[in-house]
């Protein structure tokens, strides 16, 4: 199920950046993300009447762990630049190749109380096939 998620997660990814690009071109960069973030915000503020949930207890969570939110705001400012010029497929690729970057460093260091997960030799082939991919993205 977890493998299912994830994948489905790439997949509505690329829409987002498909569809936020697109109220870019119209509203602007900046404009955009207010847009994007509000209706976001109203999706989830339903998301939890219908589901009825409540917001627990956020005592003892370290302030630096709200930064995400400002994170996803970077996340949609710069994706919104960037495809208009590089395209979807492109700004996705290369974006995820910082994604996987960041997340082996993270891993093997235990990062944010992440279980550590040490880096693997292995991994470099994935890597190399990631930024080959890339990079014939680019030829055309």
């Amino acid at each position: 199920m977890n493998y299912f998620v994830s994948v489905f997660t790439g997949v509505i990814l690329a829409i987002m950046v498909s569809l936020n690009g697109g109220v870019s071109n119209a509203a602007g960069n900046y404009a955009s993300s207010v847009i994007i973030h509000f209706i976001g915000l109203i999706g989830i503020i339903f998301v939890l009447i219908f589901t009825k949930s409540k917001i627990k207890n956020l005592k003892g969570i370290p302030f630096y762990m709200f930064s995400g939110g400002l994170i996803g705001v970077l996340t949609v400012l710069f994706t919104n630049a960037s495809s208009g010029v590089l395209g979807v497929s492109l700004t996705v690729s290369l974006t995820l190749l910082g994604q996987l970057v960041t997340s082996l460093v993270i891993d093997n260091f235990g990062y944010f109380n992440m279980p550590v997960v040490k880096f693997d030799k292995r991994k470099i082939l994935g890597l190399v096939i990631i930024i080959t991919g890339i990079y014939v993205m680019t030829l055309a």
